[in-house]
């Protein structure tokens, strides 16, 4: 008997009995599971992750929830191998699998480190710097992001059951929203399996994560202006989200990565026998067949130059000619089958639409493959890309691309330009001048777009790979929405507000401190305080030193740095930047640390760097430095013995000027429990 997938709500297992849909297997067809979202109540879903889950993640620092997120990823990576097992029913091979639920596994590993490395152990996070809004600085702003406290519902394609979903999830998470995740009906017992593992673990808190199997029924009617729609799949079921009377009236943010007829470029200068050419003929291969070209990511259009495209076409027709089209359990098998029947049907649909504007140069599209969903690689090649429409429109979800020869750069960017936005291209040149031209023309029409050459091919991620770092997603065809992308991904579950304020109120929101507010001279040295008893603004002004002329020479050939502002009176004062002589900036810094550091051993245990450093005003011989050190914000450390302590340092003159401006960065201990 088929199984019956069950969906998580209310935190809680939910089981249909009825509306059942038959999910079948990639391999043979046989029905392997079953799906139905029949009795969920939607609205109460969605109110129960904004009563439950929401506070409970916003209560959260960005720290902790960075921790749920590795602890996750890590209780994962012990328990995936069902995973691989079962989703080799959807047709895809151990290596395709490897893609899925590796890179989903390692997609929160790389959250949780960003999380833990760019963002504070706070609720919110402080973007940019303070804005000064009045003469006297009394009044000024700043942005903070916070996290929205609707839910984010994720409906995601079949390819990646285990990937789509948990590139969607970690940002979320680490923003503090949660989460309700539809996967695509085709693949959904892969991911019920990952969810049930993800359950089991009790990591993440109750509400913060709600699976559905199944339609989504009357979920998006209960949408607002604070829950976010995020979609991977198709141009057609993007445009009914979209439009969607909760979605448009509410203005619920929508992402959407959809459709994209991704390009690869075979730079005029990668003739056969460079290192560009074969790997132009490698990359294209793969990307037809891994996952059987079921990725958003893959190449559908071929850019050759003209005299090239008879070689390109012949290399790439040899090279598929090897791959092995057959049960994905049998690693001698290149290439699996589609995720079902009907999806074969839509290639096979596709590819003869193609064939009105484009000649088969390789594979036969209606070759019978018996039971399951397998379909072999098929190569068109155009016949006038400048007139044909159809190449740049429809996009064959399966192991399908088109050749297309152009006659010279300009005719392969507006070749580009005609798919109206992908997510990705590919450019193969070893000429700077090429490459500069072909990246920069296309940049406008794509979200992210590779240059490989021979220098970095060996550890390049490849064409199809998104990173969590960078941003996946892309304008007009392809949704012109954003994934990922590091600490952006997290940004759209946020909300960015302006700030408005005096610098003391400003201050004790953001717990930073800012110029303007309240700065306390403690009763000794804030270098003798440990951690926790340092309090925000607390400053000290030191001693005036005077910089004489020896001091700057003997730093100048104490250190080598003789640069002539340093050493020569008349080439000094004939530079427009200074007097004469100057001191060097290093030297303040280095004199300064000697007016401010107090040197017996003490909670501060190192500095550990500057920020924003800023030269402001020269100093010349006979002129007086002083330091002013302020605490402008503490934040735990990755251990429990100290945290880190970021100082605000400012150097002035003899006249009070600042000359000098920069964030000090140390690690100072906590006091034994």
């Amino acid at each position: 008997m088929p199984t019956i997938l069950a969906s998580y709500v209310l935190d809680q297992w939910h089981s249909a009995r009825s509306g059942l849909v038959d999910i079948p297997s990639a391999i043979d067809g046989s029905i392997i599971a079953q799906a139905s979202s029949h009795g969920i109540d939607f609205a109460h879903v969605v109110d129960h992750a904004r009563r439950v889950g929401g506070p409970a993640l916003r209560a959260m620092t960005f720290h902790e929830r960075a921790d749920r997120l590795k602890a996750l990823a890590s209780y994962l990576n012990t328990h995936k191998e069902p995973l691989y097992e079962l989703a080799f029913q959807t047709g895809a091979t151990k290596r395709d699998n490897q893609i899925d639920i590796e890179g989903g596994i390692g997609t929160l590993f790389a959250y949780a480190s960003r999380g833990r490395r760019e963002l504070p152990d706070e609720t919110f996070l402080i973007d940019g710097d303070v804005e000064g809004l009045s003469k006297t600085g009394s009044f000024v702003g700043l942005h903070v992001f916070t996290p929205l406290t609707g839910v984010a519902v994720h409906v995601n394609a079949f390819n990646f059951p285990v990937w789509g979903t948990l590139e969607k999830l970690a940002p979320a998470i680490l923003a503090g929203v949660p989460v309700i995740t539809k996967p695509a009906t085709a693949s959904a017992y892969v991911t019920e399996a990952m969810v049930r593992l993800i359950v089991e673990s009790g990591i993440l808190p109750p509400g913060s994560l709600q699976f559905i199997a199944g339609s989504t029924g009357d979920l998006l009617d209960h949408l607002t202006g604070q829950d976010v729609l995020s979609f991977t799949g198709s141009l057609e079921t993007s445009e009914r989200l979209r439009n969607h009377p909760a979605v448009s009236r509410n203005a619920v943010r929508f992402i959407a990565e959809r459709d994209s007829l991704n390009a690869a470029i075979l730079g005029p200068d990668a003739v056969e026998g460079t290192p560009e050419f074969d790997l132009f003929v490698k990359e294209v291969v793969r990307e037809m067949t891994v996952k059987a070209g079921q990725k958003c990511t893959a190449i559908r259009r071929i850019l050759v130059p003209g005299p090239l495209v008879s070689d390109v076409s012949a290399h790439i027709s040899a090279a598929l000619a090897k791959i092995t089209v057959g049960d994905p359990r049998n690693e001698q098998n290149r290439m699996g089958a589609l995720v079902s029947t009907s999806q074969r049907a839509a290639v096979r649909a596709a590819v003869e639409d193609l064939v009105s504007e484009a000649d088969i140069i390789f594979g036969d599209p209606e070759h019978d493959t018996g039971a399951g969903a397998y379909f072999a690689p098929v190569l068109l090649r155009a016949r006038d890309p400048r007139t044909a429409t159809k190449v740049h429109a429809i996009e064959p979800f399966g192991p399908v691309a088109t050749v297309l020869g152009y006659h010279d750069l300009d005719d392969a960017i507006a070749l580009v330009a005609k798919g109206e936005g992908s997510l990705v291209a590919s450019v193969f040149t070893y000429d700077a001048d090429i490459a500069t031209k072909l990246i920069f023309g296309i940049a406008a029409y794509h979200g992210r777009l590779l240059v490989i050459d021979r220098d970095c091919a060996k550890e390049s991620t490849g064409h199809g790979s998104p990173m969590p770092g960078l941003v996946h997603g892309g304008p007009g065809r392809a949704g012109g929405g954003e994934e990922l992308g590091g600490l952006r991904g997290v940004m759209h579950y946020m909300q960015r507000t302006a700030l408005q304020g005096s610098p003391a109120r400003l201050s004790s929101l953001t717990k930073r401190w800012l110029k303007g507010a309240a700065a306390p001279v403690p009763e000794a040295h804030p270098f003798t305080y440990h951690f926790d008893d340092l309090a925000l603004g607390q400053s000290i002004m030191t001693a005036s030193r005077v910089i004489t002329i020896e001091d700057i020479e003997h730093f100048a050939h104490f250190t080598g740095d003789t640069f002539y502002a340093h050493i020569d009176e008349e080439a000094a004062k004939a530079n427009p930047f200074f007097p004469g002589r100057v001191a060097h900036g290093y030297l303040l810094l280095s004199f300064a640390a000697g007016l401010f550091v107090d040197p017996a051993p003490g909670p501060l245990l190192a500095n550990y760097g500057l920020d924003n450093l800023r030269f402001l005003k020269p100093v010349s011989p006979g002129d007086s430095l002083r330091a002013r050190v302020t605490v402008k914000s503490k934040q735990a450390a990755r251990k429990p013995e100290y945290g880190e302590v970021r100082w605000d340092v400012e150097l002035f003159n003899q006249s009070d000027e600042t000359v000098a401006q920069y964030d000090l960065l140390t690690m100072s201990a906590r006091k034994v429990s």
